[in-house]
């Protein structure tokens, strides 16, 4: 997903410019997966690395599972694996998504009994039954207000799963990185109730030392994992904070 995208893990075919992929997965008998393996055959015209993405498509067990579970990508499964090991999601909770697009994360918050989804993308998105989705830069000066506006109030759960169009170089990339990941905490620390939680996906050894030391001072847990649905080769995985804690106003706020 972008600074508001898809994670790249299973609908960014079509996309032009690299982003930083996400997320494949564990489990099944390494025999058996091996045995119905299905190879594509390099047509005239396509890309080799096409050839590559779309063979890993054919033999990823979660895009599947998503088709069969009517998720609108693998990266569902992210976040339903989170919620079941960090119980994230509870019934009439108010949640933000950041980074909504193809609308994955926003449809696991609604099944899973949040009464109230607004979510943000730079790519559009069809609507999901319950949400509101915005299509628009989060990083852009007003976004933010936008996003509140469609909240209507505070948030219980804030969701990011933001990342940047990347350039191939390092540095440049990494920087953009870190900026999606302290954009949707800041927006977190501005939204979320007493007992919040903040979930973003994070590259290369997580959060930077700055970002994680604010976190750790607002939220009662903070922690890094990589959910099973998370492809082993990628070089995500995700923060969850947990227990928010309102800045104490004798001393201001962020």
């Amino acid at each position: 997903m972008s600074a508001g995208s898809n994670d790249g893990s299973g609908d960014g075919s079509g996309e032009r410019r690299r982003r930083r992929s996400g997320p494949v997965t564990k489990g099944g008998d390494a025999r058996a997966a091996k045995q119905f393996h299905t190879k594509v055959k390099t047509a005239r015209g396509r890309k080799y690395s096409s050839k590559l993405w779309l063979e890993r498509q054919l033999n990823d067990p979660y895009v599947a599972r998503a088709k069969q579970d009517g998720y609108r990508s693998r990266a569902a499964y992210k976040l339903i694996e989170l919620d079941e090991k960090f119980h994230l999601i509870k019934p009439g909770m108010r949640v933000a998504d950041l980074g909504a697009a193809p609308g994955g994360w926003t449809q696991v918050c609604l099944r899973r009994g949040a009464s109230h989804v607004a979510g943000v993308d730079l790519l559009e998105m069809e609507d999901v039954p319950g949400a509101i989705l915005l299509t628009l830069d989060f990083t852009e000066p007003g976004a933010d207000e936008t996003l509140k506006e469609a909240l209507g109030g505070q948030a219980d759960l804030v969701v990011s799963d933001l990342a940047p169009w990347t350039t191939g170089h390092k540095a440049t990339d990494h920087l953009r990185i870190v900026a999606l990941v302290e954009a949707g905490a800041h927006f977190a620390l501005d939204v979320l109730k007493p007992g919040g939680a903040f979930v973003a996906k994070v590259f290369q050894g997580g959060a930077t030392g700055e970002l994680l030391d604010l976190l750790k001072a607002r939220f009662e847990k903070v922690r890094h994992y990589k959910p099973p649905a998370s492809r082993q080769e990628s070089a995500e995985t995700f923060l969850i904070a947990q227990g928010f804690r309102p800045a104490d106003p004798d001393h201001g706020g962020d």
